[in-house]
Protein backbone atom coordinates (compact mmCIF):
# COMPACT_ATOMS: atom_id res chain seq x y z
CA UNK A 1 0.00 0.00 0.00
CA UNK A 2 2.57 2.57 1.07
CA UNK A 3 4.21 1.59 -2.30
CA UNK A 4 1.65 2.41 -4.55
CA UNK A 5 0.99 5.68 -2.50
CA UNK A 6 5.08 6.17 -3.62
CA UNK A 7 4.28 5.53 -7.38
CA UNK A 8 1.00 7.86 -7.14
CA UNK A 9 2.90 10.51 -5.89
CA UNK A 10 5.33 10.21 -8.11
CA UNK A 11 3.38 10.31 -10.88
CA UNK A 12 1.65 13.22 -9.99
CA UNK A 13 4.76 15.07 -9.34
CA UNK A 14 5.69 14.18 -12.96
CA UNK A 15 2.61 15.34 -14.62
CA UNK A 16 3.36 18.63 -13.17
CA UNK A 17 7.12 19.24 -14.16
CA UNK A 18 5.70 18.27 -17.53
CA UNK A 19 2.96 20.84 -17.68
CA UNK A 20 5.54 23.34 -16.15
CA UNK A 21 7.95 22.66 -18.94
CA UNK A 22 5.27 22.87 -21.60
CA UNK A 23 3.49 26.17 -20.00
CA UNK A 24 6.54 28.40 -18.91
CA UNK A 25 8.24 28.38 -22.82
CA UNK A 26 4.64 28.85 -24.19
CA UNK A 27 3.80 31.75 -22.03
CA UNK A 28 7.70 33.33 -23.23
CA UNK A 29 6.41 32.46 -26.08
CA UNK A 30 3.67 34.29 -26.16
CA UNK A 31 5.18 37.44 -24.56
CA UNK A 32 7.88 37.50 -27.46
CA UNK A 33 5.37 36.65 -30.24
CA UNK A 34 3.49 40.17 -29.34
CA UNK A 35 7.44 41.76 -30.12
CA UNK A 36 7.47 39.41 -33.04
CA UNK A 37 4.35 40.78 -34.79
CA UNK A 38 5.24 44.55 -33.98
CA UNK A 39 8.71 44.16 -35.65
CA UNK A 40 7.49 41.89 -38.37
CA UNK A 41 4.61 44.11 -39.59
CA UNK A 42 6.72 47.43 -38.97
CA UNK A 43 9.16 46.30 -41.54
CA UNK A 44 6.65 45.04 -44.27
CA UNK A 45 5.40 48.98 -43.38
CA UNK A 46 9.04 50.67 -43.29
CA UNK A 47 8.69 51.20 -39.72
CA UNK A 48 10.96 50.07 -36.88
CA UNK A 49 8.53 48.65 -33.93
CA UNK A 50 9.55 48.87 -30.51
CA UNK A 51 13.28 49.41 -30.15
CA UNK A 52 13.56 51.77 -26.94
CA UNK A 53 13.21 49.08 -24.01
CA UNK A 54 16.41 46.65 -24.08
CA UNK A 55 18.64 45.81 -27.51
CA UNK A 56 16.63 47.19 -30.22
CA UNK A 57 13.25 46.24 -28.25
CA UNK A 58 13.80 43.17 -26.60
CA UNK A 59 12.64 43.56 -23.04
CA UNK A 60 9.87 45.27 -24.17
CA UNK A 61 6.71 42.12 -23.71
CA UNK A 62 8.58 42.69 -20.29
CA UNK A 63 8.05 46.50 -20.00
CA UNK A 64 4.25 45.50 -21.39
CA UNK A 65 3.62 43.21 -18.69
CA UNK A 66 5.08 45.06 -15.75
CA UNK A 67 2.86 48.18 -17.02
CA UNK A 68 -0.43 45.83 -17.32
CA UNK A 69 -0.24 44.25 -13.80
CA UNK A 70 -0.14 47.68 -12.20
CA UNK A 71 -2.73 48.97 -14.14
CA UNK A 72 -6.30 49.00 -12.70
CA UNK A 73 -8.49 46.82 -13.51
CA UNK A 74 -12.24 48.59 -13.74
CA UNK A 75 -15.90 47.24 -13.25
CA UNK A 76 -18.45 48.87 -15.02
CA UNK A 77 -21.41 50.11 -12.52
CA UNK A 78 -23.90 47.91 -13.97
CA UNK A 79 -21.83 44.56 -14.60
CA UNK A 80 -22.03 41.64 -13.32
CA UNK A 81 -19.07 41.25 -11.33
CA UNK A 82 -18.76 37.37 -11.04
CA UNK A 83 -19.10 36.94 -14.61
CA UNK A 84 -17.19 39.97 -15.84
CA UNK A 85 -13.89 38.85 -13.62
CA UNK A 86 -14.30 35.09 -14.54
CA UNK A 87 -15.00 35.76 -18.37
CA UNK A 88 -10.84 36.38 -18.92
CA UNK A 89 -10.32 33.16 -16.81
CA UNK A 90 -12.42 30.88 -19.05
CA UNK A 91 -10.88 32.54 -22.64
CA UNK A 92 -7.46 31.71 -20.84
CA UNK A 93 -7.49 28.62 -19.21
CA UNK A 94 -8.50 26.58 -22.67
CA UNK A 95 -5.57 28.31 -24.03
CA UNK A 96 -3.81 26.17 -21.58
CA UNK A 97 -5.94 22.87 -21.43
CA UNK A 98 -5.44 22.03 -24.91
CA UNK A 99 -1.87 21.15 -24.44
CA UNK A 100 -2.06 18.48 -22.52
CA UNK A 101 -2.63 16.39 -25.64
CA UNK A 102 0.27 18.27 -28.17
CA UNK A 103 2.94 15.50 -29.46
CA UNK A 104 6.77 17.51 -29.10
CA UNK A 105 8.19 14.26 -30.17
CA UNK A 106 8.12 10.47 -30.57
CA UNK A 107 6.09 9.69 -27.28
CA UNK A 108 7.09 13.28 -25.87
CA UNK A 109 3.76 14.87 -24.41
CA UNK A 110 2.21 15.38 -21.00
CA UNK A 111 -0.23 12.96 -22.05
CA UNK A 112 -0.29 10.54 -24.60
CA UNK A 113 -4.25 10.25 -25.15
CA UNK A 114 -5.61 7.82 -27.77
CA UNK A 115 -8.33 10.18 -28.73
CA UNK A 116 -6.36 13.30 -28.22
CA UNK A 117 -7.65 15.04 -31.35
CA UNK A 118 -11.30 15.02 -30.14
CA UNK A 119 -10.09 16.01 -26.99
CA UNK A 120 -8.48 19.49 -28.45
CA UNK A 121 -11.60 20.05 -30.45
CA UNK A 122 -13.94 19.90 -27.21
CA UNK A 123 -11.82 21.82 -25.15
CA UNK A 124 -10.60 24.43 -28.58
CA UNK A 125 -14.64 25.11 -28.47
CA UNK A 126 -14.73 26.31 -24.86
CA UNK A 127 -12.72 29.78 -25.46
CA UNK A 128 -15.75 31.01 -27.36
CA UNK A 129 -17.61 31.16 -23.69
CA UNK A 130 -15.12 33.44 -22.31
CA UNK A 131 -15.89 35.70 -24.96
CA UNK A 132 -19.53 35.70 -25.22
CA UNK A 133 -19.71 36.15 -21.30
CA UNK A 134 -17.35 39.29 -21.44
CA UNK A 135 -19.95 41.22 -23.96
CA UNK A 136 -23.28 39.87 -21.95
CA UNK A 137 -21.47 40.87 -18.02
CA UNK A 138 -20.08 44.11 -19.78
CA UNK A 139 -23.50 45.56 -19.82
CA UNK A 140 -21.98 47.52 -22.81
CA UNK A 141 -23.97 47.45 -26.35
CA UNK A 142 -20.71 47.35 -27.77
CA UNK A 143 -19.20 44.43 -26.07
CA UNK A 144 -22.40 42.35 -26.50
CA UNK A 145 -22.42 42.92 -30.05
CA UNK A 146 -18.60 41.88 -30.90
CA UNK A 147 -19.70 38.65 -28.27
CA UNK A 148 -22.54 37.73 -30.83
CA UNK A 149 -20.02 38.01 -34.01
CA UNK A 150 -17.63 35.93 -32.33
CA UNK A 151 -20.30 33.30 -31.46
CA UNK A 152 -22.26 33.00 -35.25
CA UNK A 153 -18.02 32.90 -36.53
CA UNK A 154 -17.28 30.04 -33.91
CA UNK A 155 -19.98 28.48 -35.41
CA UNK A 156 -19.65 28.54 -39.24
CA UNK A 157 -15.67 28.29 -38.91
CA UNK A 158 -15.59 25.32 -36.46
CA UNK A 159 -18.09 23.11 -39.08
CA UNK A 160 -15.35 23.65 -41.71
CA UNK A 161 -12.70 23.02 -39.61
CA UNK A 162 -14.33 19.39 -38.00
CA UNK A 163 -15.12 18.32 -41.47
CA UNK A 164 -11.76 19.25 -42.78
CA UNK A 165 -10.37 17.20 -40.37
CA UNK A 166 -12.30 14.46 -40.89
CA UNK A 167 -9.69 13.69 -43.99
CA UNK A 168 -6.90 13.61 -42.30
CA UNK A 169 -8.60 10.98 -40.12
CA UNK A 170 -9.86 9.14 -42.94
CA UNK A 171 -6.01 8.68 -44.33
CA UNK A 172 -4.89 8.07 -40.77
CA UNK A 173 -7.37 5.94 -39.15
CA UNK A 174 -6.50 7.22 -35.62
CA UNK A 175 -7.00 10.04 -33.64
CA UNK A 176 -3.95 9.77 -31.37
CA UNK A 177 -1.93 13.08 -32.63
CA UNK A 178 1.41 11.28 -32.55
CA UNK A 179 0.35 8.20 -34.65
CA UNK A 180 -1.14 10.98 -37.06
CA UNK A 181 2.04 12.11 -36.97
CA UNK A 182 4.15 9.16 -37.83
CA UNK A 183 1.86 8.17 -40.71
CA UNK A 184 2.78 10.79 -42.43
CA UNK A 185 6.52 9.28 -42.10
CA UNK A 186 9.31 7.90 -44.46
CA UNK A 187 9.08 9.56 -47.90
CA UNK A 188 9.82 13.59 -46.75
CA UNK A 189 7.16 16.15 -47.59
CA UNK A 190 5.48 14.59 -50.30
CA UNK A 191 4.49 12.30 -47.93
CA UNK A 192 2.75 14.70 -45.72
CA UNK A 193 -0.93 15.06 -45.38
CA UNK A 194 -0.90 19.01 -47.42
CA UNK A 195 -0.26 17.11 -51.01
CA UNK A 196 -3.61 14.84 -51.20
CA UNK A 197 -5.61 17.30 -48.32
CA UNK A 198 -4.27 20.46 -49.54
CA UNK A 199 -8.15 22.20 -49.60
CA UNK A 200 -8.33 20.34 -46.27
CA UNK A 201 -5.01 22.15 -44.95
CA UNK A 202 -6.12 25.55 -46.67
CA UNK A 203 -9.46 25.59 -45.13
CA UNK A 204 -7.64 24.79 -41.79
CA UNK A 205 -5.20 27.14 -41.39
CA UNK A 206 -7.57 29.95 -42.43
CA UNK A 207 -10.39 28.73 -40.25
CA UNK A 208 -7.72 28.79 -37.61
CA UNK A 209 -7.23 32.15 -38.30
CA UNK A 210 -11.17 33.11 -37.99
CA UNK A 211 -11.26 31.06 -34.77
CA UNK A 212 -8.55 33.09 -32.99
CA UNK A 213 -9.88 36.77 -34.46
CA UNK A 214 -7.22 37.60 -36.18
CA UNK A 215 -6.87 39.95 -39.17
CA UNK A 216 -8.71 39.94 -40.94
CA UNK A 217 -11.44 38.04 -39.20
CA UNK A 218 -11.43 40.64 -35.53
CA UNK A 219 -14.63 41.72 -36.65
CA UNK A 220 -15.46 40.59 -32.81
CA UNK A 221 -13.02 43.44 -32.19
CA UNK A 222 -13.10 45.60 -34.66
CA UNK A 223 -12.44 49.32 -33.85
CA UNK A 224 -13.36 51.24 -36.50
CA UNK A 225 -17.32 49.69 -35.82
CA UNK A 226 -17.67 48.86 -31.90
CA UNK A 227 -14.55 50.18 -30.72
CA UNK A 228 -12.98 47.06 -29.13
CA UNK A 229 -15.80 44.58 -29.10
CA UNK A 230 -16.30 42.28 -26.44
CA UNK A 231 -13.39 43.45 -24.40
CA UNK A 232 -13.84 47.05 -24.56
CA UNK A 233 -14.61 47.57 -20.87
CA UNK A 234 -11.14 45.34 -19.91
CA UNK A 235 -7.98 46.92 -18.83
CA UNK A 236 -5.24 46.00 -16.96
CA UNK A 237 -4.56 41.53 -16.50
CA UNK A 238 -7.69 41.14 -17.32
CA UNK A 239 -7.86 42.66 -20.67
CA UNK A 240 -4.30 41.06 -20.91
CA UNK A 241 -5.68 37.58 -20.42
CA UNK A 242 -7.65 37.98 -23.58
CA UNK A 243 -4.48 38.51 -25.55
CA UNK A 244 -2.49 35.99 -24.12
CA UNK A 245 -5.18 33.60 -24.61
CA UNK A 246 -5.31 34.84 -28.14
CA UNK A 247 -1.88 34.44 -28.81
CA UNK A 248 -1.75 31.28 -27.06
CA UNK A 249 -4.15 30.10 -30.06
CA UNK A 250 -2.43 31.05 -32.51
CA UNK A 251 0.81 29.13 -31.53
CA UNK A 252 -1.69 26.39 -30.76
CA UNK A 253 -3.03 26.49 -34.25
CA UNK A 254 0.36 26.90 -36.14
CA UNK A 255 1.16 23.86 -34.05
CA UNK A 256 -1.47 21.23 -34.97
CA UNK A 257 -1.53 22.61 -38.71
CA UNK A 258 1.73 21.09 -38.53
CA UNK A 259 0.99 17.77 -36.44
CA UNK A 260 -1.67 17.40 -38.89
CA UNK A 261 -0.33 17.98 -42.25
CA UNK A 262 2.94 18.96 -42.37
CA UNK A 263 4.89 16.41 -40.95
CA UNK A 264 5.04 17.35 -37.07
CA UNK A 265 8.38 16.57 -35.85
CA UNK A 266 10.20 14.79 -39.49
CA UNK A 267 12.74 16.74 -41.78
CA UNK A 268 10.82 17.93 -44.88
CA UNK A 269 13.73 15.76 -46.94
CA UNK A 270 14.68 12.30 -45.53
CA UNK A 271 18.46 12.68 -45.75
CA UNK A 272 21.61 11.79 -43.08
CA UNK A 273 22.14 15.57 -43.37
CA UNK A 274 18.43 16.75 -42.35
CA UNK A 275 17.82 13.70 -40.19
CA UNK A 276 20.12 14.33 -37.47
CA UNK A 277 18.55 17.46 -36.57
CA UNK A 278 16.09 16.96 -33.40
CA UNK A 279 12.76 16.40 -34.30
CA UNK A 280 11.69 19.32 -31.76
CA UNK A 281 13.68 21.80 -33.81
CA UNK A 282 12.01 20.72 -36.94
CA UNK A 283 7.81 21.08 -35.52
CA UNK A 284 9.14 24.48 -33.88
CA UNK A 285 10.58 26.03 -37.63
CA UNK A 286 7.82 24.61 -39.14
CA UNK A 287 5.37 26.22 -35.97
CA UNK A 288 7.30 29.39 -36.50
CA UNK A 289 7.03 29.74 -40.09
CA UNK A 290 2.78 29.22 -40.32
CA UNK A 291 3.00 32.12 -37.05
CA UNK A 292 4.70 34.62 -39.51
CA UNK A 293 1.87 33.74 -42.10
CA UNK A 294 -0.40 35.04 -39.53
CA UNK A 295 1.71 38.58 -38.96
CA UNK A 296 1.76 37.99 -42.95
CA UNK A 297 -1.47 38.01 -42.87
CA UNK A 298 -2.26 40.46 -40.53
CA UNK A 299 -0.27 43.14 -42.47
CA UNK A 300 -1.46 42.88 -45.86
CA UNK A 301 -5.59 42.42 -45.89
CA UNK A 302 -8.03 45.09 -44.65
CA UNK A 303 -10.57 43.82 -42.11
CA UNK A 304 -13.76 41.44 -43.88
CA UNK A 305 -17.08 43.12 -43.76
CA UNK A 306 -19.11 40.83 -41.51
CA UNK A 307 -21.56 39.33 -43.81
CA UNK A 308 -18.28 38.15 -46.69
CA UNK A 309 -16.84 36.60 -43.40
CA UNK A 310 -20.07 34.36 -43.18
CA UNK A 311 -20.17 33.75 -47.01
CA UNK A 312 -17.25 32.60 -46.66
CA UNK A 313 -17.63 30.34 -43.92
CA UNK A 314 -21.32 28.86 -44.94
CA UNK A 315 -20.89 28.91 -48.83
CA UNK A 316 -17.08 28.15 -49.52
CA UNK A 317 -15.86 26.04 -47.02
CA UNK A 318 -17.99 23.81 -46.09
CA UNK A 319 -18.76 22.78 -49.14
CA UNK A 320 -15.15 22.63 -50.37
CA UNK A 321 -14.89 20.51 -47.74
CA UNK A 322 -17.99 17.97 -47.72
CA UNK A 323 -16.36 17.36 -51.48
CA UNK A 324 -13.30 16.68 -50.85
CA UNK A 325 -14.26 14.28 -48.42
CA UNK A 326 -16.03 12.41 -50.96
CA UNK A 327 -13.20 12.85 -53.18
CA UNK A 328 -11.26 11.33 -51.10
CA UNK A 329 -13.91 8.60 -49.46
CA UNK A 330 -14.06 7.43 -53.04
CA UNK A 331 -10.21 7.39 -53.61
CA UNK A 332 -9.77 5.20 -50.86
CA UNK A 333 -11.99 2.62 -52.46
CA UNK A 334 -9.68 2.75 -55.47
CA UNK A 335 -6.19 1.46 -56.29
CA UNK A 336 -5.44 5.34 -55.52
CA UNK A 337 -5.61 3.90 -51.78
CA UNK A 338 -1.69 2.83 -51.61
CA UNK A 339 -0.36 6.06 -52.55
CA UNK A 340 -2.88 7.70 -50.18
CA UNK A 341 -1.75 5.42 -46.90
Amino acid sequence: MHDFQNMAWWAILWSLIKIVIVVVPLLLGVAYLTLAERKVIGYMQVRLGPNRVGFKGSLQPIADAIKLMFKEVIIPTNANRFLFLAAPVLAFVPALLVWAAIPFGPGVAISNMNAGLLYVLAIAGLGVYGIIVAGWASNSKYAFLGAMRAAAQLVAYEIAMGFALVGVLMLAQTLNLAKIVEAQAGGGFWSWYWLPLFPFFLVYFISGVAETNRAPFDVAEGESEIVAGFHVEYSGMAFALFFLAEYANMIFVSLLTTVLFLGGWYAPINTPLLTWIPGIVWLLLKTAFLLYVFLWIRATFPRYRYDQIMRLGWKVFIPVTIAWIVIIGVALETPLRAILR
